[in-house]
């Protein structure tokens, strides 16, 4: 074994993800595979627990058993709640484990339930990764958000769906009830996202704004993402990014980013078709397998961009005054729908504006009556 191996705890709170699946996928009994081959990729488990009131489920505990994972006995209690006394011992478990065994380096915590939130804060806290992992139709959507990697189950490799998830409150759990169940959270905004890394714990508000690397139907828009996320890694980094840099990085932005979802076999397999769409480039890095990833040096792209822009300025001027900067990028949607600033590197409308007026391709003045950006083509 490599000393630099990730060495993993795992916890199940069984019931919540027993009961997920069975009601959103149809899966039945819980198939303990594809969780544990997803954990052999990221690194050695060295404990499997698995939480419940075995009782209830009889086949599950044999595969499990024959899976090696240790079964913690959560009987029922009458007059008291069987839920919290297993998501009580889970946690003290775990943080037990976190002081007791240094030596681990990861926690993986399978639920979906976001009274658990508490518990991955308090294990970044203590300098470990946690990767959670849930159903997705019986998962919160505020526990992603909190997880250096989320893996939902049914998107792993071996499960099979035997009916459509379901996108509303899963049912059948019994006697507690299950937490309600969500649609999979959209990225955060990258505000949200440094709390999050920084303090090992995060706010999650209601009403989160739709990210741009999100289109309507729900797909993430993955170019849009990759460029967005190098652009700001370059603009804080003091050396070349590469490609594990920049995966950690999408990960710490959405937790359930997952390229396999956009068709790819690994990130370097996505990476080199974002390179054929010239969004990024490779360059040999420090290691094999390890690229370092920029922007083109080829200008074609951001030229036709700026291009799109002096068009849209030039017809805007000539059937009205100069247009403000503010409802200008809708504009440019018009003519392109899927048009974003991002995809060329920079952070805002703002800066890409201020490129443009660099290049002396449009010119920019500020109106103090209207309080905005006026702009025009110069000549």
């Amino acid at each position: 074994m490599a000393n630099d191996d990730e060495r993993i705890a795992l916890f199940l709170d069984y019931e919540n993800l027993a009961i997920g699946a069975r009601d959103g996928l149809g899966v039945s009994p819980f198939d303990f595979g594809p969780v544990a081959d997803a954990l052999a990729e990221r690194g050695r488990v060295v404990v499997r627990r698995a939480y419940a009131d075995w009782s209830y489920f009889d086949a599950d505990r044999r595969l499990l058993a024959q899976a090696q994972v240790e079964l913690i006995e959560i009987p029922q209690r009458i007059g008291g709640s069987r839920k919290n006394a297993a998501d009580i011992k889970m946690a003290v478990d775990a943080i037990e484990l976190a002081y007791e065994r240094g030596f681990i380096t990861t926690f993986a915590i399978g639920t979906g339930d976001s009274d658990f939130t508490p518990l991955v804060h308090k294990l970044r806290e203590l300098d470990k990764r946690v990767i959670g992992i849930g159903v997705q139709s019986s998962t919160s959507a505020l526990l992603p958000p909190a997880c250096d990697e989320f893996l939902f189950y049914d998107r792993l490799p071996g499960v099979e769906p035997s009916q459509e998830p379901r996108r509303g409150r899963a049912r059948g759990r019994q006697p507690g009830a299950m937490p309600p169940a969500v649609p999979p959270p959209i990225p955060t905004p990258s505000g949200a996202a440094a709390s999050v890394d920084a303090g090992g714990a995060s706010q999650v508000v209601a009403d989160i704004p739709v990210d741009e690397a999100v289109t309507a139907a729900g797909e993430r828009d993955v170019g849009l993402l990759v460029a967005r996320t190098l652009s700001g890694l370059q603009r804080h980094a003091s050396g070349p990014v590469l490609a594990s840099t920049l995966k950690r990085a999408i990960l710490r932005k959405d937790p359930t980013f997952d390229e396999a979802e956009q068709g790819f076999r690994g990130f370097g397999e996505l990476l080199r078709h974002l390179e054929s769409q010239r969004v990024v480039e490779l360059r040999p890095g420090s290691a094999q397998g390890d690229p370092e990833v920029t922007f083109p040096e080829d200008d074609s792209a951001d030229d036709n961009a700026f291009r799109l822009l002096i068009d849209v300025v030039r017809e805007l001027s000539a059937s009205d005054a100069p247009p403000q900067l503010s409802g200008l990028k809708n504009q440019l949607r018009k003519r392109l729908p899927d048009f974003s600033e991002k995809r060329y590197g920079f952070n805002s409308f703002l800066s890409f504006a201020k490129a443009a007026r660099a290049r002396n391709l449009i010119a920019m003045e500020w109106d103090d009556d209207a309080g905005d950006y006026l702009l025009h083509v110069p000549g």
